[in-house]
């Protein structure tokens, strides 16, 4: 019996993450097998000159493919979506992605909470929300409003993680269903796609 109440109609994961979390989505990214069943959109911190090497190490270990969306690019499952550098990411009624390059938020481009806030609105009970390590309270409010619409939410174990102010943001304002090492998480994942076997 798992102890997630897992079912198989989630439609996307969405992760966040900042400082410190670079290792865990490589671990994920790398753990999660070929033809996993929903797609996963990642929005995390990173430097807006360096637009290069960042897919291509990531790249380098996930067993899936891993894109920069366009701006309207249509979202597919089994694919890795990762917010390009010096870009808002969201996700919009019908299924794409928007791009764009209004002000920072938390001093964030891309800020995570736009792209958790806008994936909760869409998907809405469909969704998995995880926030990772990271510095400041980026994707506090998203994770609040992915519980909100009835989405699950995981933030990564405070106890764990580089630097420990992002999930325990999260931790503070928002009931969080699962907190977890990235070991479990993957775990998790994995547990997640038998579902949809």
């Amino acid at each position: 019996m798992s102890r997630y109440n897992l079912h198989n109609s989630y439609k996307a994961i969405v992760i966040g993450g900042s400082a410190g979390s670079f290792q865990g989505i490589i671990k994920i990214l790398s753990q999660v097998s070929a033809g996993f069943p929903l797609p996963i959109i990642m929005a995390l911190h990173r430097l807006k000159h360096v637009r290069h090497g960042f897919v291509e190490a990531l790249s380098i270990k996930s067993n899936i493919k891993i894109v920069e969306p366009e701006d309207k690019e249509s979202i597919r499952k089994g694919i890795a979506y990762l917010a390009p550098a010096n870009y808002h990411l969201s996700v919009e009624l019908g299924n794409y992605f928007s791009l764009s390059t209004e002000e920072m938020v938390n001093n964030s481009r891309p800020a995570i909470d736009i792209t958790l806030s806008s994936s909760a609105y869409l998907y809405r009970n469909k969704l998995i929300g995880i926030l990772l390590s990271g510095a400041n309270r980026d994707g506090a409010v998203g994770m609040k409003q992915i519980k909100d619409k009835g989405g699950l939410t995981i933030v990564q174990d405070p106890a764990e993680c580089m630097i420990d102010t992002m999930p325990k943001a999260a931790l503070s304002l928002t009931t969080i269903d699962h907190t977890l090492s990235i070991d479990n998480i993957v775990a998790f994942l994995k547990e997640l796609q038998q579902h949809y076997k």
